[in-house]
């Protein structure tokens, strides 16, 4: 049996409930698959300890995580704890110190979602977005002049390296070949003349390595414009930090909400752990009230066992989720149901059991 040591950071608001339902997916597929099996570690860490505590993790806090597989997290965020610093105390720390270069979102139509967009078929939002993940907007540098003074100002700095940018690209060219894709480069060239101009400069570089990949560049307006008019155009896109973080959020808008956006925070060369977690946030408003959507963090874990090399299972929990959004008999308020969280966990743990008892798919040795 292959043990997988998964570090589970539940953090605040409705993470420790959608989290508890990817926990339990995750080992319902150990079950129906007895060659592999996880384990996992939980650490108490987030806002609510940073209340207690000052910080919103321990001091060797990476050091545990290091020797970890992989790392589940919940959410990240509280009022009362302000956002700049719950993100670089846990979050951020996490992606960098861990090298956590590459942002895999899926923008992927599943049926049974809603989707606001009038003429959208399912086959015409399938987007893999790859967000650049450790340096670009999100870099932290910059300076805070003059405070409080008439002549106050502030400086926010883009860091886009060599290395960081080609990295990200080439990761982009690899995967859109292996999946036999278009890839597209979204930047702002026209106005921001050093960092995306450099950008498009590699994109074009690292492309003569890959003739076979066909490609386009979109200005990050146009290329929002092309995802509410026409989101065919788009399959793999690479795109930076802060891009990303924008466009993805809208590609969730037209692919079911943020109750079904998932993100997987990955070091390709598997020398730290990776991260996996739902994008949605901490969601105050409705913690502890049970009613959260856990579909978002439930596709976290697919993310997860694909990563781990179990394709198949990754793509039997999207199956198990597109049955309880198309049966609807069990959905969250947000989708227009009455279920509470642990029942939608419940349902999806029955429609993957399902699949294996209608031999549509067989455990893997």
């Amino acid at each position: 049996m292959k043990k997988w040591n998964i570090a589970v950071i539940p953090g605040d608001g409705i993470g420790p409930e959608v989290v508890s339902e990817g926990i339990k997916v995750l080992q319902a597929v150990s079950e129906l698959n007895p060659a592999f099996a996880f384990d996992c570690a939980y650490f108490p860490w987030g806002c609510e300890y940073y209340a207690k505590h000052g910080k919103m993790m321990d001091d060797h806090g990476m050091e545990q995580l290091r020797a970890h597989d992989a790392i589940y997290l919940g959410a990240v965020g509280y009022p009362g704890v302000p956002d700049h610093i719950s993100l670089w105390g846990l979050l951020l720390k996490i992606r960098k110190e861990f090298d956590q270069y590459v942002n895999i979102r899926p923008i992927r139509l599943l049926s049974g979602a809603p989707c606001p967009l009038r003429d959208a078929a399912k086959e015409d939002i399938d987007m893999l977005f790859i967000r650049e993940n450790s340096e670009g907007e999100y870099a932290g540098a910059g300076d805070w002049l003059f405070r409080g003074k008439p002549e106050e100002v502030v400086l926010q700095t883009g860091v886009f390296s060599r290395k960081g940018t080609e990295r990200i690209i080439r990761y982009a060219y690899e995967t859109a070949r292996s999946l036999n894709k278009l890839l597209t480069s979204v930047s702002k060239g026209n106005a921001l003349n050093y960092s995306m101009v450099f950008w498009d400069q590699v994109f074009e570089e690292v492309g003569k390595e890959y003739p076979d990949v066909k490609t386009y560049s979109y200005l990050v307006d146009a290329a929002s414009m092309f995802m509410i008019k026409q989101p065919q155009r788009f399959e793999v896109v690479v795109t930076s930090n802060l891009f990303g973080d924008i466009l993805t959020d809208l590609g969730a808008a037209i692919s079911g909400g943020l109750g079904l956006a998932a993100g997987a925070n990955l070091n390709p060369d598997r020398r730290y752990p990776s991260m996996f977690e739902p994008i949605h946030g901490s969601a105050p408003d409705i913690a502890g009230r049970g009613i959260a959507n856990p579909l978002a963090a439930i596709w976290s874990v697919s993310q997860m066992l694909d990563f781990f090399g179990y394709p198949d299972w990754a793509e039997a929990v999207l199956r198990a989720i597109e049955q309880v959004l198309t049966d609807r008999d069990t959905l969250t308020p947000d989708l227009g149901g009455t279920a509470a969280t642990a029942e939608v966990g419940d349902r999806v743990v029955a429609a993957l059991t399902g699949l294996v008892r209608r031999h549509e798919l067989k455990p893997v040795q």
